[in-house]
């Protein structure tokens, strides 16, 4: 990719940014303010390379010798690189001196998300639609189903494992022939279809590579672990009517583990004893070290090393002030009292660390092989018809160990249980699974160590298309047709339930061992309650029977073909009205056939999942209309009208329209309005559907009244009581949660607004002073209908934390507590969720200067939300979350580049910020009424450290280029080494005490150096 930094370069950018159009010439991020067009632009559209445009590629992955190019966010071919919508762009260059390793780290990074969060590398201990090792985008924070991705201006499908694949894995990108990726954040399903929600992004690969390049980078964190590294060889070469391209790249991440970073080896809870007192004074303090006590069941800690017990008396463990205790943790000191060899132990003072948990994935580790190619035929007939060809194929590779914690039920009588144990009865005379129905007498709470998760997904698109002249005027079309494939494996090494059972149901042997009742399968008996077992000293016999490797698959398939024809119809004042018609055809279906012991229900304390099959198809209907007004008259510099319709029907759902009108205006030269209004149709996706009926298990302490007496939440207090249910109550049974997808219930499909207003200004402030570009633009986007889940761990703390509280209500009505046992059951299927908004405002600007025998130049790009709202349910109030924790109403990148001769120097500033005040309110208010409860409020403030400060990340690097042969970038990422904020444990969920959230950096400094050469 040619390096661009010339002053040639730069006057191209210049001249563009007269004509409204702000590009950056050079290797930066670049928010091209892409608008009001005047009728001095260039004939030929210049690029960020400085090309005209028959030298470069356009959108949709073509070039052609008229000089025309196809702008995302159109279907119109034009003479100039312009919208009517901002436009964000960015060249291979700019990922490479940004340090991003892949076309994933960017389109995840802050100059394109704008503080949106993203589902990316440290959700790997996370359920995530497409399975673990899945990266996705999301504009607006809206959710990557509502964002729709395009390879060269035609969608990929999506790629994941398990039921819930719905969206485009990022990990299947050409990182190593992308020449510039553009970013459209606005509706535009009237131009693409549905999915275009929240916006576009469109992945566009270099179609004019000749010779071989060959590049390698390498990614090191300062920790010492997590390092990334790519290989990549491209070629391409052509002939009289031909031309090839293609690629091949391999790329690995290795794992960081939360005990690779210093700020998550401690997590504590983090309680204050009022507001503005020291973080961490509330909590419970470790006699041994004086301080608040790490990994507590507050922040990261899992009962370990103790035995479930009936409550009775025993000896208290130190800290411990009562004599009744329903936990014992093994003490051979103890010769006395009711539970010799055990004392007594309350929340704070049982086990819960494992050393081994910090071998838990905080960056989870990956391999990636992308094979990439493309041709072209000049066939001379059909209108000068080019036959086109697309193959991209991906194996994605990635792993997810996780520690577990293993319960062993052991049944009331069993002769593995000591004699002062075997007759008590711990959980309700129903028992558990494990105990074959009998009353369990006591539990053993054991760490086992880690058990690995791991994926293989095979993704394959095939691409064919014909495009060449109508020969009636200009007119064009562009036949197409793609078939995507993704093949995918996934395992896991878990407990059987039916396993652990049959080696708990024992009989003992006259020499005192055991022996299990069904001796099938090579059975090993499950060992006795002791110190050793309860420490998890297991032999490895027994840890093999107990688990296995179970394997699932899963299957998606998508088919499109599409016809577009685009051309003059007749001359306006201001130019040439062009039009684009088109339909297009497409048929998905995914079939994921989870691990046949997932069907049955055996794996012991995880998710039980039928299979999800299902498929629809839709035919749709469009055309676009683009009316160039006036151009050179008194107060009408230009004025342009764009429109576009589309006409959508799915078997599943019926039909509906989507439109849209755009406007951009130049008074004078320099100064120009813009203005968008549109709607969007989005069918639910496939898993959301026909998602297989789920059930898992959340667990007993996730019931909001378990042992409410204790909490520090007055509001749970006060509506656990409420329901009859005593302080001191506990509960004994895991929370049990029913999902699936809707389609049984009567989903519907989604409908949104998007609205957006502009002023763009590019004075022309002359030689001496620069080149100046400015823009300002108000978004509003309205999803109705939405369509997702409201997750069950939120199902039961908006139910029971409601100042409002109806048990029979609101998020209620998703909760069922038994009346004779008080166990829980949630029901969270994919529902229509009412109403979600998105309103805000963009900055951007723009500045260069000439200084000496090199430039300067300064970008700044900034976002500020007025509302991030949500609707659950149409009897709910719309709560904004703007400015609160992971949903910032701030956010913003900063650039500045410093080119001379054959080198360039970067600084880029990532900034987010939020409301310190905002996450307390928001957490008080009534999810009913939307009133804040003031009393809540209050204590949250005394109790609970919500706020984040601004959060920054600097980065750095320098480029060389050697006699366009070589090129060399090296530089830093996070140079300040910058920890996430710390926020008190239970509100949110953490790394360590950072709030899990994509906008922060959890591995810290890291150093990165690529070298690129051409042959």
């Amino acid at each position: 990719m040619k390096n661009s930094l010339t002053k040639a370069a730069l006057r191209c950018a210049t001249s563009l940014s007269m004509a409204g159009v702000v590009l950056v010439a050079s290797p930066a991020f670049a928010q091209q303010t892409l608008g009001t067009s005047g009728t001095d632009a260039p004939t030929t559209s210049q690029t960020q390379d400085g090309l005209p445009a028959s030298e470069t590629t356009a959108a949709d992955g073509s070039s052609n010798a008229a000089g025309e190019i196809v702008v995302t966010g159109s279907r119109i071919r034009r003479s100039n690189f312009n919208s009517t919508e901002p436009l964000t762009v960015i060249t291979r260059s700019e990922m490479t001196q940004a340090g991003f390793s892949s076309a994933t780290d960017a389109l995840q990074s802050n100059a394109i998300t704008q503080g949106a969060s993203q589902i990316n590398n440290y959700y790997g201990g996370f359920v995530t639609d497409g399975g673990t090792g899945a990266n996705t985008v999301s504009l607006r924070g809206l959710g990557p189903t509502r964002t729709l991705v395009l390879l060269n201006g035609h969608r990929l499908a999506p790629a994941g494992t398990r039921g819930s694949v719905g969206s485009v894995d990022t990990n299947v990108l050409p990182s190593a022939l992308i020449e510039r990726i553009e970013v459209l954040k606005a509706g535009a399903s009237s131009i693409y279809g549905s999915d275009a929600v929240a916006g576009v992004v469109n992945i566009i690969t270099d179609s004019k590579l000749d010779g071989l390049v060959l590049d390698a980078q390498v990614n090191f964190p300062e920790i010492g672990a997590g390092s990334s590294e790519r290989l990549s060889a491209s070629y391409g070469t052509h002939g009289d009517r031909w031309r090839v391209i293609g690629s091949a790249e391999y790329y690995k991440r290795s794992i960081v583990t939360t005990g690779d970073v210093p700020f998550a080896r401690c997590p504590i809870a983090g309680y204050l004893t009022g507001e503005g007192t020291a973080f961490g004074s509330g909590d419970y303090i470790d006699p041994a070290t004086g301080k608040p006590a790490c990994f507590t069941l507050d922040n990261g800690g899992v009962t370990i090393n103790t035995l479930g017990v009936p409550t009775r008396t025993a000896t208290p463990a130190p800290g411990e002030t009562g004599t009744l205790f329903n936990r014992l943790r093994p003490n051979a000191a103890i010769t006395t009292g009711a539970t010799p060899g055990y004392e007594g132990v309350g929340y704070y003072t049982r086990d819960t660390f494992d050393p081994r948990t910090l071998q838990d994935p905080l960056v989870t580790p990956v391999q990636t092989y992308t094979g990439y190619l493309q041709a072209g035929y000049d066939t001379g007939v059909l209108g000068n018809a080019e036959l086109y060809v697309e193959l991209l194929g991906n194996r994605r590779e990635s792993t997810s160990p996780g520690y577990r914690q293993l319960t062993l039920d052991y049944a009331t009588g069993s002769p593995l249980v000591p004699t002062i144990f075997r007759n008590g009865v711990f959980l309700p005379a129903g028992g558990s699974e494990l105990t074959n129905g009998q009353a369990t007498a006591v539990r053993s709470f054991i760490g086992y160590g880690q058990l690995n998760s791991a994926q293989r997904v095979d993704f394959y698109r095939t691409a064919v298309g014909l495009r060449g002249d109508i020969n009636v005027g200009d007119w064009r079309y562009d036949l197409y047709g793609s078939r995507s494939w993704t093949d995918a494996r996934y395992s896991s090494d878990t407990f059987l339930t039916s396993r652990l059972a049959q080696s708990l149901n024992v009989v003992q042997n006259a020499d005192g061992s055991f022996a299990c009742v069904d001796a099938s399968n090579n059975c090993v008996a499950a060992p006795a309650v002791n110190a050793a077992s309860i420490g998890g000293n297991l032999s490895d016999a027994y840890r093999n029977f107990i688990t296995d490797t179970v394997t699932g698959t899963t299957k998606f398939r998508e088919y499109i073909a599409s016809l577009n024809v685009d051309g003059s119809l007749f001359s306006l004042p201001g130019g040439k009205v062009k039009a684009s018609l088109g339909a297009e055809y497409r048929h998905s279906s995914i079939n994921d056939q989870p691990p046949p012991e997932s069907v049955a229900g055996d794996l012991y304390n995880l998710t039980s999942a039928a299979p999800t099959v299902g498929s629809d198809e839709v035919w749709e209907a469009y055309g676009e209309l683009y009316m160039p007004l006036l151009a050179n008259v008194p107060l009408a510099y230009s004025l342009n009208l764009d429109a576009s319709g589309r006409y959508t029907h799915y078997r599943s759902y019926g039909g509906g329209w989507t439109y849209k009108v755009s406007a951009d205006y130049q008074p004078f030269r320099g100064f120009g309005l813009r203005a968008n209004y549109g709607t969007s149709y989005r069918a639910p996706a496939l898993f959301e559907q026909f998602l297989g009926a789920t059930s898992g298990f959340l667990g007993s302490n996730t019931d909001p009244c378990d042992d409410y007496g204790n909490s520090q939440n007055p509001i749970i207090q006060r509506n656990c009581a409420a329901l009859g249910l005593p302080a001191d109550f506990v509960q004994t049974n895991g929370v049990t949660v029913l999902s699936g997808g809707g389609a049984s219930g009567g989903l519907k499909a989604e409908t949104s607004k998007n609205f957006s207003a502009g002023v763009v200004l590019t004075p022309v402030l002359g030689k001496a002073f620069g080149d100046l570009s400015v823009s300002l633009d108000y978004f509003a986007i309205t999803v109705n209908n939405e369509v997702s889940r409201a997750g069950a761990a939120g199902i039961l703390s908006l139910c029971y934390a409601a100042a409002n509280f109806n048990p029979n209500g609101g998020y209620c009505n998703f909760v069922d507590r038994d009346p004779t046992t008080n166990a829980l059951t949630v029901f969270d299927n994919y529902v229509n969720l009412s109403t979600e908004k998105r309103k805000g405002f963009e900055v951007n600007l723009r500045y260069a200067h000439d200084v000496g025998a090199g430039n300067i130049r300064f970008n700044a790009l900034v976002t500020k939300y007025t509302e991030q709202s949500l609707q659950r349910f149409p009897t709910d109030a719309l709560i904004d979350a703007n400015g609160t924790i992971t949903t910032p109403d701030w956010s913003g990148t900063f650039e500045a580049f410093f080119n001379f001769g054959g080198a360039s120097l970067r600084y880029g500033l990532d900034w987010i910020n939020g409301d310190r005040d905002r996450t307390y309110r928001y957490l008080a208010k009534d999810t009913t009424t939307g009133e804040i409860d003031p009393s809540y409020e209050q204590f949250l403030r005394d109790n609970y450290y919500l706020e984040v400060p601004s959060y920054f990340l600097h980065s750095a690097s320098i480029q060389f280029d050697v006699q366009k042969k070589f090129q060399m970038t090296v530089g830093v990422r996070n140079m300040l080494d910058k920890h996430p904020p710390r926020i008190t444990a239970g509100a949110y969920s953490l790394i360590g005490n950072a709030p899990l959230y994509s906008g922060y950096d959890y591995v810290g400094r890291t150093f990165f150096v690529n070298t690129t050469a051409k042959f």
